[in-house]
């Protein structure tokens, strides 16, 4: 993991869960993930990478549909529901494939793709009508533009931001990579 890089979505995920983990903090700056070690481990040099039973899970939103479907007692994604397990999917698709390819951006292209995710997300409190891993993934992208100078507001995703801000384990979670301390890319 790298602190406030896409990682932070698969931290949340894990204390949403309670189930123990290791961090292995990697850096940005020193490279970390494009050290050999690590590049025998993850060929995509990027994080966040989960190892199960010794075999690397990369990609943000294989990593959340993991944790959700291995443990369904935490309720992140609705059980026995393909259609809200296909909703689940178009959404994480939408958000690493819209959202965070023009997200370093600004301008014009950050602005259409969160005009569509707050057209997409609809008048509920959580974008699958409960709580779910979309909701942390989508947050991760947006707590990151929020933090940025000149963030553009949209009161949907406003409102998504205050409730998860309020949720313990994003609490937790931005307060141990705080304390790692950030190092995003541009």
């Amino acid at each position: 993991m790298a602190p406030g890089s896409s990682s932070m979505a698969v931290h949340i995920a894990l204390l949403e869960i309670g189930v123990p983990f290791e961090l292995k903090p990697m850096s940005f700056h020193k490279k970390d993930m494009k050290s050999a070690s690590y590049l025998a481990l993850n060929p995509e040099g990027a994080v966040p990478m989960m190892q199960i039973d010794g075999r690397p899970l990369t990609q943000v939103a294989a990593c959340l549909f993991y944790l959700a479907k291995r443990h369904p007692e935490a309720k992140l994604l609705p059980a026995d529901d393909p259609e809200t397990e296909a909703q689940a999917i178009s959404w994480m698709s939408y958000i690493a494939s819209g959202i965070h390819p023009v997200a370093r951006f600004g301008g014009e292209a950050v602005a259409k793709a969160w005009t569509i995710a707050e057209q997409k997300f609809g008048d509920g409190e959580w974008a699958l009508g409960r709580y779910s891993i979309v909701d942390i993934h989508l947050f991760r992208l947006y707590w990151r533009m929020k933090n940025r100078p000149n963030p553009i507001g949209f009161p949907r995703l406003d409102g998504l931001h205050a409730r998860m801000m309020a949720r313990p384990a994003v609490q937790r979670t931005i307060e141990a990579e705080s304390k790692i301390g950030y190092e995003l890319p541009a």
